[in-house]
């Protein structure tokens, strides 16, 4: 069958974008297929780790982010109390040669697009096109599409499709029918972006409580929206709920699912119950992962981002690992030719890789310092924070989940580039 280009990627996400620009840096024909029928900025804030912005700052995308995002100078931890447990810093002025972003995720889709149909050309990218399957024979992988109305588009044919489609993905259902339903974590998170004054370093992400009486996480994604000189800041509300009917992340909260535990957090950095009232919508998202798969490559199918390895968003590290998986591919593709071997090692190295995040992000994320304390203090205010845990503990925290998640500063400096 003739080939409509070298590589179908299905899904115009993080991964799906930086894997179209990679595989144009390395002069890899390509194509994104993405099923929305028109690209919208949707969603809320997210971080962009040293990792991944070394693999973006390669493509030349850090200016482009610099216009919209903000460079993350320290994260902090706090309890319900206000009280402070923890800082550290972050980016560069972690000693890191990259910065680290927080931002809109449709500023961050919006400058990966923009650069794929400058680099790419405006067809690039072709919208309405949902896939439903894949279909392979010993030299092509075909996608199947349909529009938004379920009407059969032509299908597209390449040496290798790229599955970027998302935690519904509907190549991993076609290579693994028995899954199921996504793995629910038994938390729920509220979220929403606002206008408000900047707090403490004015670029910091602060984690506050524990999900047993409440978690909040903040910082800011875009600076000096208006003259007042105030941020838009992300924030994140998480507790423990019932398990949801349904996995939808398009639902609006009402002020009662999320507000009253944190009627009384009013510090003298922050008040908590205005930055909540400020906010409308508020968007429901119920934390779900999935199981590690035993494998993401079909001979000239795989899986990736999301559609690979769903993670819940408490490390900061979902869009990073795609981003990394989509260079680690191109540089797979670039050794190996556009065909299964190329794919069968980018399986072999970052599935595991993958996997221990996934499984981090359950047990000990970063904001597992908020639990030791919260266990340890029996959830009361302290004299001193070394009478309930040690400084040298909660760094060990910390940078036990840089190692896993691949940002160690030393590690990360000294590791050879992906493509």
């Amino acid at each position: 069958m003739s080939k409509d280009t070298d590589v179908v990627i299905i899904g115009a996400g993080a991964a799906g974008l930086v894997l179209a620009l990679s595989l144009h840096e390395i002069g890899v024909a390509c194509r994104v297929y993405e099923a929305v029928p028109e690209l919208e900025p949707l969603g809320v804030g997210i971080n962009l780790l040293p990792h991944a912005v070394r693999e973006l700052d390669q493509l030349g995308l850090v200016d482009a982010l610099d216009a919209c995002a903000v460079r993350t100078k320290d994260a902090s931890y706090f309890t319900r109390f206000g009280q402070h447990i923890f800082t550290e810093l972050a980016g560069e002025s972690a000693g890191y040669p990259w910065p680290q972003f927080s931002i809109h995720r449709g500023d961050m889709q919006g400058a990966f697009l923009d650069a794929v149909l400058e680099r790419l050309g405006r067809d690039s990218v072709a919208t309405g096109h949902r896939c439903v399957r894949v279909e392979q024979d010993e030299s092509t992988a075909t996608a199947h599409f349909e529009d938004p109305d379920g009407a059969p588009l032509p299908p597209v044919t390449g040496s290798v499709v790229v599955a970027c489609d998302g935690i519904h993905s509907a190549v991993r259902k076609q290579f693994h029918p028995g899954e199921g339903e996504p793995v629910y974590s038994g938390l729920t998170s509220y979220r929403a972006a606002v206008p408000f004054p900047p707090f403490l370093s004015g670029a910091n992400t602060a984690r506050v409580g524990w999900m047993d009486v409440g978690k909040l996480i903040i910082y800011p994604i875009r600076d000096n929206i208006d003259d007042a000189g105030r941020q838009l800041v992300n924030f994140v509300v998480t507790l423990k709920r019932p398990h949801p009917n349904s996995y939808s992340w398009t639902r609006e909260a009402e002020p009662a699912d999320y507000f009253p535990p944190f009627a009384d957090w009013h510090f003298d950095w922050l008040d908590v119950p205005e930055l909540l009232r400020s906010a409308n919508p508020v968007m429901v998202f119920p934390m779900v992962d999935r199981d590690p798969l035993p494998r993401w490559s079909y001979q000239r199918a795989t899986l990736m981002g999301d559609a690979a390895h769903p993670m819940t968003p408490r490390g900061s590290n979902g869009a990073g690992q795609a981003i990394l998986d989509a260079r680690f591919l191109t540089g797979c593709l670039k050794r190996r030719g556009v065909g299964p071997d190329a794919l069968a090692e980018y399986e072999a190295t970052r599935l595991p890789a993958t996997a221990k995040v996934v499984a981090m992000n359950r047990t000990n994320p970063p904001d597992a310092i908020l639990r030791e304390v919260y266990e340890r203090s029996g959830d009361r205010p302290f004299d001193d924070i070394n009478d309930v845990i040690p400084e040298a503990e909660l760094r060990q925290i910390i940078q036990h989940y840089r190692e896993v998640a691949g940002f160690d500063v030393e590690q990360l400096k000294a590791r050879p580039s992906f493509v």
